[in-house]
C-alpha cells in the first residue's frame, strides 16, 4: 500500500467522519460537491459510502450543512443562510431574530407566509435574505421546533379534540385524539404536549394538564404561567438543601462587622425578599454611604442542586397576587432576607462622597450587619416632605435620611452632568389589597426610590470598576448605542414636533438624549417623547464584555444589589469574593469559562420573565376595568397602527380604538411619525383624547375604547 494510501485511511478511521467531512467542506475543498465527489476525495471505498451518506444526514439534520440546488453540500455561510429563532404573527406572516452575539447591531427579517416552510413560532431555522428586498427572507430549513407544548381553549367534535393556543403567533391548531384529551371538557384551558408537525396538516398532540374553566380569573393567569414555562415549585433536593443551609449559625467569621452601623432598609410595602439595605455616615464634609447586600452566594454554591435550579429560573418572576422566586421561601424570604432587628451576612460596598457628591474611592467587604428598621418607599418620603408623626416613629434615623436626600439630589446632578438618560415612563404598580380587591394607583415615583436607585447605581458602577480592572471574568449590565434605524425614526418624529435634534445617528451620545429630554420637560408631549425614545434604544443584557451603559452614561456597570433575585447578581458576587481573596486566577478559572452563555441565558430569563409579567399585568388590568365600562376618561395617544388606536390613561391601563370604532374617514398610516392620518381626523402619538370603556377582551387580554368626540 502506497504511504499516501494509508496515511488516508487511518485519518480516516481515526477521525469522526462527521468532523472530518465538515472540516473539508468549511475550508473549501469539499465545498459545493455531491455525495460521489465527496466520496471520492476521501478515497472512500463502495461500502464504507453509507457511512458518510449517514454523515451528510446528521449534519444537515443538525443545520451545519446545506445543499444547493445542484446536490451540493455546503455551509450555511457558503450559501449565504444564517441561523434565527421564529417569531410568528396572528396575521400569518412571521419576523426571523438572528442568532449571534447579541451585541445589538443585529436586525430582525420579515417572512411572508409562503416562505415560511412550515415554520412556526420559536422554532430554529435557516434563513437566507432575499435579494433585491432590504429586510425580507425566507427559510430553507427547520433546524429544531420551538414550541414543545401548547397552552389553550379545548374543544371537540365527534372526532377528535382540538387545542386552540393563546398565542395566536403560533399559527396552528393542536390536534388530539380523543383517547388523550384526558377528561378535557370544552371551554377548558388545558396544557398539550406536542407530538407532531406533520408538513400542510395540523400539529398534533396530547393534553398532560387541565388548568380549569376558560373565563375563570385563576384559571387565565395560570395559563399565562404555563405559556411561558415558568416554574412554581422546586425540586424537593432543592428544597431540603435551601433548609439546610439556612439553619446555619450566622457568625462574625472574620468578617468585617458592621452590626453597630446604623442601617436601613427601603423597600414597597408588599416586598418580602429584602436584599438591599443602606447606611450614611458623615466625615467632615465627606459622606460615607454604604451599600449593604444578601450575601446570597454563602449559601448557594456553584453547581449544587440549589444553584442549578436558580440558574434554570434566572430570575424572580412578581405577579401582583404572588412571587415565582429564584431561591426557595427558606432563603429568599428567611436566610438571606435582611429583616430587621436580625444578623445577616452581607456584601459592603462602602463609598465615599465630597461635598459635590463625586466618589472619592470605595471598599469592598464581605460583611456581617443587622438592620436597625425596615422602612417603605412611603414612610421615607413622609419623613423628607416633613411629616411630624412618621418623624418622630422613626427619630433615630430621621437625620441620616435627611442627609440620604442630600447625598441623591448631588449625585442626580453630577450624573445628569456625565450626560445620563433619565427617563420618565410610567409603570403600573398593581397589587391585591387585604380584601382581595386590585389596586391600580396612579403612577407616582417618589424621592425615596429616587435615593435607593441612586445608592444602588453608585454601588453597582463600583463594584463593576473594581472586576474590570482586574480583568477577571464578569457580568456586565451593558446597554449599548441606538442603532442608526431606530435613531432615524426618533429623530425624525420629533422634527415633526417642531424640535430639532441634534447628533449624529451613527454615534449619539447619552448627552445627546439628554438635550431632548430638557428641550421637551415642559412641553405637553413629553411623556410620549420619552416612550417614543424608550422604544429607540437598545435593550439592556447581560454580557461578559464590558460594553459600557448608555442610559446611564455609564463606562463600567454591573448588577451587585439584588442576588436574591437575579441569577447575574449572584454570578458577581462569587467573582467579587475571589477577587477579594486575592485569587483571580481562581475566578478565571472557575468563572471564565461560563461567563458568557450565564449571560446569554439570563438575559433570555429576563425577557421571559417582563413577557410574563406584562400578560398577567395586562389580565389584572382587564379584570380591573370590568366595571368601569361606559365610563369616560381623559387620556393620551399611546401607539399608532395602522389597524387601531392605543390611548393609555393616567394610571398606565391601555386600551385599544380599533379602526372599526374611529369616525369613519380615509386613514392613511405614516409609521415614522406615529400617525394615523384621515382626511377630518387625526390620531397621533401623544395626543390628548377623551375615551369611553366599550369592552373587555379576556381572551386578547385587552381594555376597548371608543373616542368620545
Amino acid at each position: 500500500m502506497k504511504a499516501a494510501d494509508f496515511s488516508r485511511r487511518f485519518l480516516y478511521k481515526n477521525m469522526k467522519i462527521k468532523e472530518r467531512i465538515l472540516d473539508k467542506i468549511k475550508n473549501g475543498s469539499l465545498a459545493f460537491k455531491e455525495i460521489r465527489s465527496i466520496c471520492g476525495a476521501l478515497g472512500v471505498s463502495h461500502s464504507e459510502r453509507k457511512k458518510v451518506k449517514n454523515a451528510l444526514d446528521e449534519l444537515e439534520d443538525e443545520g451545519l450543512l446545506l445543499r444547493d440546488e445542484k446536490g451540493g453540500y455546503a455551509t450555511p455561510e457558503q450559501l449565504g443562510a444564517f441561523r434565527g429563532i421564529v417569531q410568528g404573527n396572528e396575521r400569518g406572516f412571521a419576523f426571523i431574530i438572528p442568532e449571534g452575539k447579541g451585541d445589538g447591531t443585529r436586525r430582525d427579517f420579515f417572512v411572508p407566509r409562503r416562505s415560511l416552510m412550515g415554520a412556526m413560532n420559536k422554532d430554529l431555522v435557516l434563513a437566507v435574505h432575499k435579494k433585491g428586498t432590504e429586510d425580507e427572507a425566507y427559510i430553507v430549513k427547520i433546524i429544531e421546533r420551538g414550541q414543545k407544548r401548547v397552552v389553550g381553549t379545548f374543544e371537540k367534535d365527534k372526532r377528535a379534540g382540538y387545542v386552540i393556543p393563546d398565542d395566536k403567533r403560533f399559527d396552528s391548531d393542536v390536534f388530539v385524539p380523543l383517547n388523550l384529551c384526558m377528561n378535557a371538557k370544552p371551554g377548558d384551558k388545558v396544557v398539550a404536549e406536542i407530538t407532531s408537525y406533520p408538513r400542510d396538516r395540523m400539529v398534533g398532540g396530547k393534553i398532560v394538564e387541565v388548568l380549569g374553566e376558560s373565563g375563570d380569573f385563576y384559571t387565565e393567569e395560570l395559563s399565562i404561567i404555563r405559556s411561558y414555562g415558568l416554574t412554581e415549585e422546586f425540586s424537593k433536593e432543592a428544597e431540603a438543601q435551601a433548609e439546610k443551609v439556612s439553619l446555619q449559625p450566622i457568625l462574625p467569621d472574620g468578617r468585617k462587622d458592621f452590626r453597630d452601623l446604623l442601617t436601613v432598609t427601603i423597600d414597597g410595602e408588599d416586598t418580602r425578599d429584602i436584599d438591599d439595605a443602606v447606611s450614611l455616615s458623615r466625615d467632615g464634609e465627606n459622606y460615607i454611604l454604604g451599600v449593604h447586600i444578601a450575601d446570597v452566594s454563602h449559601y448557594v454554591k456553584l453547581n449544587t442542586k440549589l444553584d442549578r435550579e436558580a440558574y434554570g429560573r434566572g430570575t424572580s418572576v412578581y405577579f401582583p397576587d404572588m412571587v415565582l422566586p429564584m431561591l426557595p421561601r427558606a432563603l429568599s424570604n428567611g436566610a438571606c432576607s435582611l429583616n430587621e432587628g436580625e444578623d445577616r451576612y452581607a456584601m459592603s460596598c462602602i463609598m465615599t462622597f465630597d461635598k459635590t457628591g463625586k466618589k472619592l474611592g470605595y471598599e469592598l467587604y464581605q460583611s456581617i450587619i443587622k438592620s436597625d428598621h425596615r422602612m417603605t418607599y412611603t414612610e421615607v418620603t413622609a419623613i423628607l416632605d416633613g411629616d411630624e408623626q412618621t418623624t418622630k416613629k422613626y427619630a433615630d434615623v430621621a437625620p441620616m435620611l435627611k442627609d440620604m436626600e442630600r447625598l441623591c439630589l448631588k449625585l442626580e446632578g453630577r450624573r445628569k452632568a456625565a450626560g445620563s438618560v433619565n427617563l420618565d415612563v410610567k409603570e403600573a404598580h398593581i397589587y391585591v389589597n387585604e380584601q382581595g380587591e386590585i389596586v391600580i394607583p396612579d403612577y407616582i415615583r417618589s424621592v425615596s426610590h429616587r435615593i435607593i436607585e441612586q445608592f444602588m447605581v453608585s454601588a453597582n458602577e463600583s463594584v463593576a470598576d473594581f472586576a474590570f480592572r482586574q480583568k477577571a471574568p464578569f457580568l456586565y449590565r451593558v446597554h449599548e448605542q441606538p442603532s442608526p434605524e431606530k435613531a432615524s425614526s426618533f429623530f425624525s418624529f420629533l422634527r415633526d414636533l417642531g424640535i430639532k435634534p441634534s447628533g449624529d445617528i451613527n454615534d449619539l451620545s447619552p448627552a445627546d438624549f439628554q438635550k431632548i429630554l430638557k428641550e421637551t420637560e415642559e412641553k405637553p408631549f413629553y411623556p410620549v417623547v420619552n416612550r417614543v425614545m424608550l422604544r429607540s434604544m437598545q435593550k439592556a443584557r447581560y454580557c461578559e464584555d464590558n460594553l459600557g451603559h448608555f442610559g446611564l452614561a455609564s463606562e463600567c456597570y454591573c448588577h451587585f444589589t439584588s442576588p436574591i433575585r437575579r441569577y447575574p447578581d449572584l454570578f458577581v458576587h462569587r467573582t467579587l469574593k475571589k477577587l477579594l481573596a486575592g485569587d483571580l486566577d481562581g475566578a478565571k478559572s472557575a468563572y471564565g469559562p461560563i461567563a458568557r452563555e450565564a449571560g446569554i441565558h439570563t438575559s433570555e430569563c429576563e425577557r421571559i420573565a417582563d413577557a410574563a409579567e406584562r400578560d398577567v399585568d395586562d389580565l389584572y388590568k382587564v379584570v380591573y376595568m370590568q366595571d368601569k365600562i361606559g365610563e369616560e376618561f381623559d387620556a393620551v395617544i399611546s401607539g399608532v397602527t395602522n389597524f387601531a388606536v392605543f390611548a393609555e390613561l393616567p394610571n398606565t391601563i391601555e386600551g385599544i380604538m380599533r379602526i372599526e370604532v374611529l369616525p369613519k374617514d380615509n386613514y392613511a398610516f405614516i409609521e415614522e411619525k406615529f400617525l394615523l392620518k384621515g382626511i377630518r381626523h387625526s390620531f397621533k402619538i401623544g395626543d390628548p383624547v377623551r375615551i369611553k370603556v366599550v369592552g373587555c377582551d379576556y381572551g386578547g387580554m385587552r381594555v376597548e375604547f371608543a373616542p368620545v368626540l
